[in-house]
């Protein structure tokens, strides 16, 4: 009993780990998405900007309008550039976040095959208890019981 309820015991911190990892994955799932998102929205605005730029180019546009043009699509393209560095950090913190959590479902996914084996065993060790008790009964009452050849019976 004492080493089920050990089990049980593992099983249940176990589960509360994965559980926590499954979280911490969750959260590490939603933030990639929404830089995912940021980094599309800033590639977006870059696209429309440049089309801006080239439209504004194509109508003569001043040195000073053509220089804000450029530096401002520059800092665009650095903006990207972070975004971009940010997002590859979030698939490295996704895949090892997804490693932490598979590694504690397989850790509780041995605990509950110990906990199956130990409930099996003890099933089984019940089972032969039973079986020993009902044939000793049988025997003692084999026992008890005359037999009909018996030489004694009816002699008295």
């Amino acid at each position: 009993m004492a080493q089920q309820s050990a089990i049980q015991t593992l099983i249940e911190l176990a589960n509360k780990e994965a559980e926590h990892l499954a979280g911490r994955l969750g959260a590490a799932l939603r933030n990639h998405r929404e830089n995912e998102e940021k980094l599309t929205v800033l590639q977006q605005y870059r696209e429309d900007y440049a089309q801006r730029y080239d439209e504004g180019m194509a109508a003569g546009l001043g040195i000073s309008n053509h220089h804000n043009f450029r530096v401002f699509l520059a800092k665009l393209d650095e903006a990207i550039i972070g975004q971009l560095a940010i997002v590859r950090q979030l698939q490295a913190t996704i895949e090892f976040e997804r490693q932490a959590w598979q590694a504690a479902e397989r850790k509780r996914m041995s605990f509950d095959t110990l906990a199956q084996r130990a409930q099996q065993q003890a099933h089984r060790q019940t089972l032969r208890r039973e079986q020993k008790s009902a044939d000793e009964y049988a025997s003692r009452a084999l026992a008890n019981k005359p037999h009909p050849y018996d030489p004694s019976i009816g002699q008295e």
